[in-house]
């Protein structure tokens, strides 16, 4: 499993400007769910757990990029209770969490398109 955010879309209705990426390495499965930019680690965990736990189960491992979102005192519990491990990719070298930049950069893309084509109410 890895994840990563997309912050700086148009807000919604809830002024939410940001996605949460959600990718199973597995079947390539794709999870979003809009987040407002203050998004903190416990509101991320809870969106795991509601939106890729329950339907993925426990991951072996999760991929992420060093944000503070996933590296705090609140997913190092939750990693230890649910027995899983998390992998952090490096500046110097991103292609480690590939699978889901790219995903990241398709769905930045076709929301900003959507965005754009959508007149506002």
């Amino acid at each position: 499993m890895s994840l990563d955010f997309v912050f700086g879309l148009p807000k919604d209705s809830a002024s939410n400007t940001g996605v949460v990426i959600f990718v199973d390495r597995l079947s390539k499965m794709v999870h979003l769910a809009a987040v407002p930019d203050t998004i903190d680690a416990a509101g991320t965990a809870t969106l795991f757990i509601d939106r890729v736990f329950r339907q993925h189960g426990l991951p072996e491992s999760i991929v992420s990029d060093r944000d503070p979102r996933f590296t705090g005192k609140f997913w190092t519990s939750v990693f230890a209770v649910l027995g899983t491990r998390l992998d952090m990719s490096t500046a110097d070298h991103p292609q480690t969490d590939g699978q889901t930049e790219r995903a990241n950069r398709v769905v930045e893309d076709v929301l900003r398109s959507i965005c754009a084509e959508t007149p506002k109410r």
